[in-house]
């Protein structure tokens, strides 16, 4: 019988790719990130509980370009500054992917937010322009001058917090109690130019980013980044405290609470 290719792997082939995994070179990234004050109700009305906000309302939105060989991929995301057990990191909101395999391994193993949607980042000469777009809005755009070269920082560890959880069968809450992901990355810098600009955020009721404000820039950069990454579940999270926010991964407000639809066959 020829191979069915939906059946089981066998172990070889499932160690090989587990060990091709491991092996994975520096992959590296050309992106502007942009850092701004906002609204400290407003960052502090976005972070589920346990999270807690940090001493400073900081917005933080990536956009990037990622060097993947034959397969080139656009990542963006948008976060706030915040804290849990006294570790401070980013609670992504919205993170924009120009490819589903970025989506996947994401989304299920660490709880990622991520959405199928537009990231660009363009330079010609001096000028850049960087955006994150989707259903036809572009929710953030960074544009601006290209400046002098920044001291590279050494290698530094960033911290990310998610929220993986599994919606209901029958669309009631979870199927068990959400965890969060402390995801950890080792992140390497060769390139580091400093942007004047500004960050311009245009409302859209998919990606509502435009609800937490720029009242100041921090840093407007453009560099070449490389990072590895590694999560770790650290705590259960209530249901019931995480449910007012479920609708922050979907378009749809109303999708955490779909059950099967009337009349179906199975």
């Amino acid at each position: 019988m020829a191979r069915v290719r939906y059946g089981a792997r066998t172990e070889a082939e499932i160690a090989a790719a587990r060990e091709a995994r491991s092996a994975l070179p520096d992959i590296w990234s050309t992106g502007v990130t942009a850092v701004w004050e906002s609204d400290p109700d407003a960052v502090a009305a976005v972070l589920p509980p346990p999270l807690k906000p940090s001493g400073r309302p900081l917005v933080r939105a990536s956009i990037s370009k990622v060097d993947l060989p034959g397969y080139p991929l656009g990542a963006g995301s948008v976060s706030v500054a915040a804290v849990h057990d006294g570790q401070e990191g980013w609670y992504p909101l919205v993170m924009p992917m120009t490819h589903e395999r970025a989506l996947t391994g994401g989304r299920e193993v660490f709880g990622e937010p991520k959405k199928l949607g537009r990231v660009e980042v363009e330079r010609d000469g001096l000028v850049v322009r960087a955006v994150l777009g989707r259903h036809g809005i572009d929710f953030v755009e960074v544009r601006g001058a290209v400046g002098e070269p920044l001291p590279l920082p050494g290698p530094t560890v960033k911290l990310d917090f998610y929220f993986k959880f599994l919606p209901a069968v029958d669309g009631d809450g979870f199927e068990s109690d959400p965890v969060l992901v402390h995801c950890t990355r080792h992140e390497k810098v060769r390139r580091l130019e400093r942007i004047s600009g500004d960050v311009v955020l245009r409302d859209s009721v998919y990606d509502p980013v435009a609800d937490l404000p720029v009242h100041r820039v921090v840093a407007l950069t453009l560099g070449e980044k490389t990072s590895d990454q590694r999560g770790r579940a650290v705590e259960r999270v209530a249901a019931e405290a995480l449910l007012p926010y479920v609708h922050q991964r979907y378009d749809d407000p109303q999708q955490i609470h779909d059950g099967p639809p009337r009349g179906s066959v199975r």
